[in-house]
C-alpha cells in the first residue's frame, strides 16, 4: 500500500511541475500542441526513468563505496546528457517528424531540472530499489500528465479571445497556476 501511495503522491500531489515548479521551460515551450507534448512527455519519461535507474546504481555501487558522493551532481549531469543523446539518436532515426517537431526542446531535456531533480531527490531520500523504480516512473508520468493537460487546454485557448497582454506564455503560466491549485485537491489523499 505504501508503494502505491508513493506512486500516486509522486504523480498527483508532489508533481514536479505543478507543486515543485521544476521543468517549466519545456513545459511552456512544448505545450502548444498535444502531439508535441505527447512526444516530449514520452521522451521525458524514458530519460528520467533511465537516469533514475542508472543514477541509483552509480550512487550505490560507485560513488558511495568509494566516498566520492560529492561528485553526484557532476556525474548525474554527464549521465543525463548521455541518455538524452541516446534518445535524440533513436528519435531522429525512428520518428523523424516528431524529432523535427520537438526542435530545440529535445536537447533541453539535458538541462531540464525535472530530470536532475528526480535523480537527486532519489539519492537524498535514500530510496530502496523498488521505491526508486516507483519514484523514477511516477515523477515523469506526473510531468507527462501535467504537460498533456496544459497542452489540451492551450489548444482550446488558441480558439478563445484572450487579451493581447495574456497571449502566449502569459496565459500558459496563469493556466498552470490554476491547474496547480486543482492538483492541490489531491493533497489530502497522500502525505509526503
Amino acid at each position: 500500500m505504501d508503494l502505491m501511495l508513493l506512486f500516486i503522491g509522486t504523480v498527483l500531489v508532489n508533481n514536479f511541475v505543478l507543486a515543485k515548479m521544476l521543468g517549466l521551460c519545456p513545459f511552456v515551450g512544448v505545450s502548444r500542441s498535444v502531439e508535441n507534448s505527447i512526444g516530449m512527455g514520452m521522451a521525458v519519461v524514458f530519460v528520467i526513468f533511465l537516469a533514475s535507474v542508472s543514477g541509483w546504481f552509480m550512487d550505490r555501487y560507485v560513488l558511495t563505496p568509494y566516498g566520492i558522493t560529492y561528485l553526484r551532481t557532476l556525474v548525474f549531469i554527464l549521465l543525463i546528457a548521455a541518455l538524452v543523446q541516446l534518445v535524440e539518436t533513436v528519435m531522429r532515426k525512428s520518428f523523424p517528424a516528431l524529432y523535427r517537431a520537438l526542435g530545440i526542446y529535445l536537447p533541453l531535456i539535458t538541462t531540464n531540472c525535472v530530470v536532475l531533480g528526480t535523480v537527486i531527490l532519489i539519492m537524498n531520500k535514500r530510496f530502496s530499489l523498488v521505491e526508486m523504480l516507483i519514484y523514477g516512473l511516477g515523477s515523469p508520468i506526473g510531468f507527462y500528465v501535467a504537460l498533456f493537460l496544459i497542452s489540451s487546454i492551450r489548444e482550446q485557448l488558441a480558439l478563445a479571445k484572450i487579451p493581447r497582454a495574456f497571449q502566449g506564455a502569459g496565459i500558459a503560466l496563469i493556466t498552470t497556476g490554476i491547474l496547480a491549485l486543482a492538483f492541490m485537491g489531491f493533497s489530502g489523499m497522500v502525505r509526503e
